[in-house]
């Protein structure tokens, strides 16, 4: 059993390679069980009687052709439903008994349904159906209600009717494979989009760790430099600096590299976010570089999201690292951090004379603004930033309380960009 039904499997698929084979295997067939019911008579009561009828050779003709023209009904399904039509019609008017050519008629009618639209098979149904049962009820020697004149009927009616079926249900398989092809390629889009989304915002934090902790490094080392001989006490004090400055760096770097780790792998960072929670000890940092800064918040009884609380944390930071960076000697800075209804105010002044490099479209300029302005985008929010009337930069922004995502863009900028290279 095994083996035929291996054997069955192969010559299936063999003839599904090879449709024009198939329909020549159909159309022996057919032609077979015509020539067969040709030496059939009916009998009342006692079935079909074999020996007493043999078919004219006229009739052998038109059902060797009617049978030859089946080969090609997948290629012109419609004109050989037209040619079986005619030989099947020329058969009831010509020969009496008729042989059973209309079976070729009901293969090339259910071919018609099985691969037209419902429209077609309607009319081209109809039409058959209704020429060959008017021929065989007008020119048979028989009652026009006998049943091989209903019989003719009966089967070209099926025969449209389990074609437009079959067409049906191929059609239903094929949508249903389309929408599920349709969903793989959807959730692989979305995986794609995810993992980008997420390499964006870790390069972001990347270069919001880096930009401000080296700028801190670069400050605090030059400092020592400077003073490394005549005051080695404030040396010392500069180089302390630079040692938490760089441990800080490694910390938030090794944090959010971490993010990249697998769920099962040993070591995984615990610490959270840094958030507004940390933004007297950023300030500090900046204040111990040098850099005068004045803080002014109404947020503490009333925390922020997660996401808008990492975002303005890094807002902060990045403006602050610019004002040190650009702003130039004797400028101070002012944060203040304001909630009003639905939505946060950060805003990052200075005093600075600095010169302010703007980026143009073909330099390769920093990042940073440009990374402020996608991490407000993203959350639903605005940022604005340029230089102050009567000198010094200003930074704001505007952060909806309950954030809501949205792909982030990135508009132009025009003010300084700051941040790494």
């Amino acid at each position: 059993m095994t083996t035929l039904g291996t054997g069955f499997v192969r010559a299936r698929r063999w003839l599904r390679g090879h449709p024009l084979a198939f329909d020549a295997w159909l159309a022996a067939a057919v032609l077979a069980c015509m020539i067969c019911a040709s030496f059939a008579e009916q009998n009342p009561g006692r079935g079909p009687v074999f020996g007493t009828r043999t078919p004219e050779p006229s009739s052998v003709l038109l059902m060797v052709l009617a049978a030859g023209a089946l080969v090609l009904r997948r290629r012109r399904p419609m004109t050989v439903l037209a040619v079986t039509g005619l030989l099947s019609a020329a058969e009831f008017l010509l020969m009496d008994p008729p042989a059973p050519v209309v079976l070729s008629t009901v293969i090339a009618l259910y071919t018609v349904a099985a691969g037209t639209d419902r429209p077609t098979t309607w009319r081209a149904g109809l039409l058959t159906m209704g020429v060959l049962t008017v021929t065989a009820m007008s020119a048979g020697a028989s009652p026009w209600y006998s049943q091989e004149n209903l019989g003719v009927l009966a089967w070209t009616g099926l025969a449209g009717a389990t074609g437009d079926a079959v067409r049906s249900r191929r059609a239903f398989v094929d949508a249903i494979r389309e929408r599920a092809e349709r969903a793989e390629r959807t959730r692989d889009e979305e995986a794609r989009r995810r993992v980008a989304e997420e390499r964006l915002r870790i390069a972001r934090d990347l270069h919001d760790v880096v930009a401000h902790h080296i700028a801190l490094v670069n400050v605090q080392a030059g400092v020592a430099a400077h003073v490394m001989d005549k005051r080695p006490d404030q040396a010392k004090e500069a180089l302390a600096h630079v040692r938490e400055a760089s441990r800080s760096a490694l910390n938030e770097l090794r944090a959010t590299v971490g993010l990249l780790r697998q769920s099962g792998d040993p070591e995984a960072p615990t610490e959270p976010a840094p958030g507004l929670a940390l933004l007297d000890a950023l300030v500090e940092t900046f204040r111990n570089a040098g850099l005068p800064v004045e803080v002014a918040r109404t947020d503490r009884d009333s925390p922020l999201p997660a996401a808008a609380d990492l975002a303005a944390y890094r807002i902060i930071q990045e403006a602050l690292t610019n004002v040190r960076k650009h702003a130039g000697a004797g400028a101070k800075a002012e944060v203040s951090v304001v909630q009003v209804g639905g939505t946060a105010e950060i805003t990052v002044l200075d005093t600075g004379g600095g010169a302010v490099p703007v980026p143009g479209p073909d330099d390769g300029g920093g990042h940073g603004l440009i990374g402020m302005r996608e991490r407000v985008t993203a959350l639903g929010g605005t940022l604005t930033a340029g230089p102050r009337y009567g000198g010094g930069f200003r930074v704001h922004a505007i952060l909806p309380v309950t954030a809501r995502t949205r792909a982030p863009e990135r508009p132009g900028t025009a003010g300084r960009t700051g941040g790494c290279a």
